[in-house]
């Protein structure tokens, strides 16, 4: 396991102005549109971009005018596919921190503060925001929130829909989110972090996001097939890491050993003098 040094900078530093805003959208979906609204609350140094494989143009009169003018506002048109949009909006951008979002989350200005603060404590970690949903969708999803705080917090498994945010740099040493992964990519951007020994960090605020899926498709049903993607990807990740971990305690154990016995056989033809 290594541990990744990376950004030094001077406090009091206004993060928030070094923040890229990444968010992927899926053809036809107009969720964005609200997030818009709170992404005004940002700095007008904040790059904001969105990557979609559709150009609306009909929309982006309605997402500049909520923005406001003057805004470092980009619309990244390319391929389709959650992961791929990721890296290629964190390409087109430019500030050393990212943020990514997802197109249907929310957040109020609290969000921002401590999201600042976060970055002023923990430069160099995976920030993250506990989860709440929105009231689209079954009131069971406050279960599911609480399962979030768990998995997150006790667990080490924040998901992408909790708001990543991380240095670029870190963003590149972990090489991006995988775009040969069927689903997952942020969950198994968290695993390789974990085994780099970044630290993952909660801002202690909340971000939300749409419980929609969760009333089409019925709140069962899509809470189990969420438990059993998430540990049918978790298991062999975490056997990797634990074979990382004891290959790297071994190593310890190795290189005390051979340290020590030299000593020993020194101490041992002393006294037999």
């Amino acid at each position: 396991m290594t541990q990744t040094t990376l950004l030094q900078e001077p406090p009091g530093i206004n993060r928030l102005c070094q923040l890229a805003v990444v968010v992927p959208v899926a053809p036809g979906d107009i969720a964005w549109s609200r997030l818009a609204e709170d992404l005004s609350s940002l700095p007008l140094e904040t790059e904001i971009i969105f990557v979609s494989p559709e150009l609306p143009l009909d929309l982006l009169k309605h997402l500049l005018d909520r923005l406001g003018s003057g805004r470092n506002l980009r619309w990244l048109q390319t391929l389709q596919g959650r992961a791929l949009q990721l890296n290629a909006g964190v390409k087109a951008t430019q500030k050393p921190y990212l943020w990514f979002l997802h197109a249907d989350s929310r957040f109020d200005p609290s969000a921002l503060e401590g999201l600042a603060e976060s970055l002023e404590r923990q430069p160099n970690a995976l920030h993250y925001f506990n989860l709440a949903f929105l009231d689209d969708g079954p009131s069971l999803t406050v279960l599911n929130a609480l399962g979030v705080w768990v998995r997150s917090h006790c667990f080490g498994m924040p998901f992408g829909d909790q708001g990543f945010c991380l240095p670029r740099q870190l963003f590149e040493t972990l090489n991006g989110f995988r775009e040969d992964a069927s689903y997952g990519e942020d969950h198994l951007l968290v695993w390789q972090a974990r085994s780099q020994g970044v630290p993952l960090h909660c801002t202690g605020k909340t971000v939300q996001t749409s419980a929609r899926k969760y009333r089409e498709n019925g709140w069962w049903r899509t809470t189990r097939n969420h438990l059993i993607l998430t540990a049918k990807q978790a298991f062999p990740e975490w056997l990797t890491l634990l074979k990382s971990r004891a290959l790297g305690f071994l190593s310890q154990l190795d290189n005390l050993w051979r340290n020590t016995i030299p000593r020993l056989k020194r101490g041992s033809k002393r006294g037999a003098k």
